[in-house]
Formats: structure tokens, C-alpha cells, sequence
């Protein structure tokens, strides 16, 4: 019979039942502190040459639940082992049954070596420098490269490992493995005959080695003796274990915007959402409180360190006024509100006086053309979370007799998916294009092309083109207006009517109640000097999540003589 079938029969004869502990939920921050003491006695049995190692295995913290397999340090190389399986403590405190393995044992010798972990008379382990090695980018690469753990993700505030001290022993003439929680439980099955033979290991040394400062992940900070052995029943609920926690998991945080927007018109209200993580299993929800109206957004995700744009498209009110947007964001529990100031203006009403054939502007001087922001492209992403899947073997082994004095262990476990979430991010864009028109009115009898007399009308077509590989997240252009350098591109305007709507709209000028035909036009001054006459349009309201994108556009009719010449008139002046 192989070895370690023999230990297996020897474990089994001396484990009859098995035991089941639970502790009460607490938080806290990671921590290690460790206590021990001499050894004591030994016989050639029962005893301890002083190797040690560490489990380590990765947690999430929202659940509290193992999402890797348990790997085991050591700067030994334990052959022969008898061992009870990569079981982590807070596996056995919520329910799992200290069952023997069948496997060979194995551990990983890391590359630096591990400062000592567990007290002899000899040596007193240096817990800073416990802390400083396991806490180390080495170590954290090492454990993210083993358990094939994305490195990001573990150290993005939602994972803790959890270390627990290791001795290897030899217990009644067998090699063993255990750590500080195998060791109590194994002494209780054995009821405390390892306690009487090793106390200075399995009760005081191995569990004092590592203890909470303060509590965390359901575990009490120790604040018992650190000198003298512990009881099995501390040390299952409170010893043996330290824990290395990365940068807290910042609660959601949303920005504070403000917006102008015209009535009557669709936009998009965006927020930048910040702070910790959200995935699908920690999910931010945003809420917009517009009006008598509340738009929820769900699931927006980001990973740890970055952003993501939430937005709502809504249309505003027919009639100017300040609203006050509410915003909340909320992740599990955690919640941030934000305040959005939208200014609704009315930009109709502002139409140029109705033009007189003696008007006179002996002073005029053309102003410069002006030119307001203008943004023609725009991106934003979209976070995409993908399950990384992680099997991982839950061993679960029981005895079956064959009730003949014999029987076999067989391992009824399954395969759990232990994964994690990736992050990908799609992009989005959208840019707007567009071209204006200044002609002639039709009704000018004497215009060639682009060349006109002062005094008549002129007409306007402008075309938008948006593009964009979100539709839903982007309007059209909704919006031109029209300046005119006789007003000094100031006071007055024309509110462009949009005669096509869509991605690709057109606007021209609504129709003129000075012109006698209803002409779709806008008359020159009959002063207006020879030279190039240049209306400056502005085209916006073509919002993203990113922002509104807008557009300065111009064009000139060519101006050379006034409509008195073609009536042969002589005005009168004054």
C-alpha cells in the first residue's frame, strides 16, 4: 500500500466526525499582529523541526466569498505529507467539514523567500516584515499570476487576501500539514489529544502567529493572551488567520453640471459617474428628477479607477425657465446626489425691424464677424463588463464503508465558477457638418448669381449633416439663428425654420410678414455700401453625451448699387 494511502487510513481511523463552526459579521480594516512563545517538549513522535508556511487565498468582499483556490508558501519542501486539502478558514467557519484529501500535497516555493512566520525558541518573526512581504507588489503579482487572478482587479478594493500560518508537523509518527483552524478542529475530532501532545504548536505558536488588529471580514480582532495557549474554540473563531486589504472601495460620486437649452427642443443630460467599481454584480443606478418626471438609468458600469457618462434624452418645456435638476446615484447601498442647473431660453421674438426705404447709416463700418465656441465632434465610451469564468474544484470527501470494517473516500465535489469581471470599453462618436447659402431672392429682377442691389431680399439655405454610431444617444442639429452685419451681428436675429428634420435637416429663414409675397427672406438695408454682405449663421442644439456639438457658418451676396437705380428714382435725403 503507498504511503499515502496508509496516512489516509491512519487520519481516518483517528477522525470520526467532523465539526461545523459559523462567527458573527463585523468590519474592519486589513491587519496582522502575532504573540507565540517557547515550545517546550518533544518526543519522536510528536514533533516540530520549524517549517512553516502560509494559505493564501483571494476574497471578495462583498459576499465574503473564496474566489480562488487556497495556494500554500513555503520555503520547505514538505514531502510526504498528510493533509486536509486547500481548505481557507472562512470555508470551514461557514460550514465545511475538516474531511482528509486524497491528493498529494503541494505547495509553491517563492522565488524571494518568506521571512519566518511561526515563533520557536530560537527565532521571534518579525511581523513588519511579515506584513511588508505579503503586502509587496512580488507577492501580489505572484498570487494574481498563480491563481490566474487579474492583477487590477485584485488590488481594486473589492478582494482581500487572506493569509493563514501553516505548520508542518509530525504528529504520532505522520507528516502533516495543517493550519492554525485545521489544527483546532483536527484537536477536537481527536478530543485534545493533539492539544496534549503538541500544545505549544497546535494551540499557541501557530495560531498566535497571525491575529487581527482590527476586526475584519467576520473575524474579531484577538484581544486575549498572546503568551499562553489558546483554547480550540478561540482559535476556529479568532486566531490563525492575517489579511492584506487593498485602497477602500470609493462610494459612487456624480458631477454637478449646469446646461442652457432652448425650449421645445431634445437633449441629452449627462453626468460623469466616479468612485469605487460597478459590475454586474455591484450595479450603479442614476436617477434624473426632471420636472414631474423621474428617468432611471440601471447598470452603469466602470472599473475600479475609472469614470462613466450616464445620460438621459428628454425634451424641454415649451416655455422659459430655470429647472432644477435632482440627480442620485446609488451602489449597493452607497449613494451620492448632484444638482444640475438647466437655463431654458426662448430665442424667438428677436426678428429685425421691418426695413424703410429712407433709412440712412452714414457711419456704418463692417464688424467683424464673430465667432462662437464651436465643437464638431464629440466621443464617449461605454464600459462593457465580460465574465471572466474561474473553475475551481469544491472538494467535498466522504467516507463510504463498506460494512465490513473497510470502506473508500469519495470526493462528491463540484466545479464552481470563481470568476471575475473584465473590462472592455466600446467606443461612440458623432460630428456634425454643414453648409450655408446666401442668394439672391427670386423676386430680385436685376440679380446675376450672387450679385445684388441693396434694398431687396435675400434667402438663406443652411444643411446639417450629423453622423454618428449611437443614434440613441445623439439629437440632430435642431437650432440656427442668423445675424446680420447691419445690426452689428447683435440685437437682432432670425430663428432659421427647419423645413427637413433628421440627421440631414435643412433651415432657411421662416417667412417674412414685411415681404408682400410671403417670401422666405431677409432684406438688405437700402443703405448697405457696395461690397460683400456676410450673414454669420450659428447651428447647434445637436447634443451627445459629450456635449453639444455647434457649428459658425457664413456666406455673402456681392452688393453694387441699390434698388433705386433699377427704379430710376432719386431718394429723397435728409
Amino acid at each position: 500500500m503507498k504511503l499515502i494511502n496508509i496516512i489516509l487510513l491512519i487520519l481516518t481511523l483517528l477522525i470520526s466526525s467532523t465539526l461545523s463552526q459559523t462567527v458573527s459579521a463585523a468590519d474592519g480594516e486589513g491587519n496582522i499582529d502575532h504573540g507565540g512563545g517557547g515550545m517546550g517538549n518533544s518526543s519522536q513522535e510528536n514533533y516540530w523541526t520549524g517549517d512553516d508556511g502560509v494559505r493564501v487565498t483571494v476574497i471578495r468582499v462583498s459576499d465574503r466569498k473564496t474566489v480562488t483556490v487556497p495556494i500554500d508558501f513555503s520555503n520547505a519542501k514538505p514531502s510526504n505529507i498528510a493533509h486536509f486539502g486547500k481548505v481557507c478558514k472562512l470555508t470551514y467557519t461557514t460550514g465545511r467539514l475538516l474531511t482528509p484529501s486524497t491528493s498529494t500535497y503541494e505547495c509553491k516555493k517563492p522565488d524571494k523567500a518568506m521571512p519566518k512566520i511561526v515563533r520557536t525558541e530560537s527565532r521571534n518573526p518579525d511581523i513588519k516584515a511579515i506584513k511588508e512581504y505579503f503586502c509587496s507588489e512580488y507577492m501580489i503579482t505572484t498570487i494574481s499570476n498563480l491563481t490566474g487572478f487579474n492583477y487590477k482587479t485584485l488590488t481594486s478594493g473589492d478582494y482581500k487576501i487572506l493569509l493563514e500560518p501553516i505548520a508542518y508537523m509530525t504528529f504520532k509518527g505522520i507528516n502533516m500539514a495543517m493550519t492554525a483552524t485545521e489544527a483546532a478542529l483536527y484537536d477536537q475530532r481527536l478530543s485534545g489529544e493533539l492539544r496534549k501532545r503538541m500544545v505549544s504548536l497546535s494551540n499557541k505558536n501557530l495560531p498566535l502567529a497571525m491575529f487581527l488588529e482590527v476586526p475584519d471580514l467576520g473575524y474579531p480582532a484577538w484581544s486575549g493572551s498572546t503568551t499562553t495557549p489558546a483554547s480550540d474554540e478561540d482559535i476556529i473563531s479568532s486566531l490563525g488567520l492575517g489579511i492584506v486589504k487593498f485602497k477602500e472601495t470609493e462610494p459612487p460620486q456624480v458631477s454637478n453640471n449646469s446646461y442652457t437649452y432652448r425650449v421645445n427642443t431634445e437633449v441629452i443630460t449627462s453626468v460623469t459617474v466616479s468612485g469605487g467599481r460597478s459590475d454586474p454584480d455591484n450595479p450603479v443606478t442614476v436617477q434624473f428628477n426632471i420636472g414631474d418626471t423621474v428617468y432611471t438609468v440601471g447598470n452603469v458600469y466602470y472599473p475600479e479607477g475609472e469614470s462613466q457618462l450616464a445620460w438621459v434624452r428628454w425634451k424641454t418645456p415649451s416655455k422659459p425657465q430655470t429647472m432644477t435638476i435632482n440627480v442620485s446615484v446609488s451602489n449597493n447601498g452607497r449613494t451620492d446626489t448632484g444638482i444640475i442647473t438647466a437655463k431654458i431660453v426662448d430665442l424667438s421674438g428677436k426678428d429685425p425691424p421691418n426695413p424703410a426705404a429712407d433709412d440712412r447709416n452714414h457711419s456704418y463700418s463692417a464688424p467683424s464677424i464673430p465667432s462662437y465656441e464651436q465643437k464638431t465632434s464629440a466621443s464617449w465610451g461605454v464600459w462593457n463588463p465580460q465574465w471572466h469564468q474561474n473553475l475551481v474544484w469544491q472538494s467535498d470527501m466522504n467516507w463510504y464503508s463498506d460494512n465490513n470494517g473497510g470502506g473508500y473516500w469519495e470526493d462528491d465535489g463540484e466545479w464552481k465558477d470563481k470568476g471575475w469581471w473584465d473590462f472592455s470599453c466600446d467606443s461612440y462618436r458623432a460630428s456634425l457638418s454643414a453648409l450655408m447659402s446666401i442668394t439672391p431672392d427670386k423676386k430680385v429682377p436685376t440679380a446675376l448669381g450672387k450679385k445684388m442691389k441693396s434694398g431687396y431680399g435675400v434667402n438663406q439655405m443652411t444643411e446639417a449633416n450629423v453622423s454618428t454610431n449611437q443614434s440613441s444617444a445623439v439629437t440632430e442639429a435642431q437650432t440656427a439663428v442668423t445675424y446680420f452685419p447691419e445690426f452689428l451681428y447683435k440685437t437682432y436675429l432670425r430663428l432659421l425654420e427647419q423645413t427637413n428634420s433628421g440627421y440631414r435637416s435643412t433651415f432657411e429663414f421662416p417667412e417674412n410678414r414685411f415681404s408682400t409675397y410671403d417670401r422666405r427672406t431677409h432684406f438688405t438695408p437700402v443703405w448697405m455700401p457696395d461690397g460683400s454682405y456676410t450673414p454669420y449663421t450659428y447651428l447647434f442644439d445637436c447634443w451627445t453625451p459629450n456635449g453639444m456639438l455647434s457649428v459658425n457658418l457664413t456666406d455673402s451676396v456681392s452688393i453694387n448699387g441699390s434698388l433705386w437705380d433699377d427704379w430710376g428714382a432719386i431718394p429723397v435725403t435728409t
